[in-house]
């Protein structure tokens, strides 16, 4: 008994070619979309990354200003700009209205 080989067709090898091909092209857009969107990304986190710093530098703002707004110096400023108040025995000098 011999062993008798298959060969294979022209259009078997073609289609075979042609399948890898198109995987291959498949492959290499894919991983170019991945690469752009890799891009947007990274600048987007350095975008919030910046942001961050930012809302830190206002949180800090905000607890010392929450800290003055405790003391009596800053109750003390309220009263004078708000109200017109002023310590006992002290004189305002005000400008006159121009006409």
């Amino acid at each position: 008994m011999r062993k008798r080989r298959k060969r294979l067709s022209r259009a078997t090898v073609f289609g075979v070619i042609l399948l890898t091909a198109v995987l291959c092209a498949t492959l290499i857009y894919k991983q170019n979309t991945l690469k752009v969107k890799e891009r947007e990304y990274a600048a987007q986190i350095k975008e919030l990354e910046k942001q961050k710093k930012e809302c830190s530098k206002e949180k800090k703002e905000i607890e010392e200003f929450k800290d003055y707004v405790k003391t009596d110096e800053y109750v003390e400023e309220i009263a004078r700009e708000k109200f017109g108040l002023v310590h006992k025995g002290e004189i305002i000098f005000e400008p006159e209205e121009e006409k």
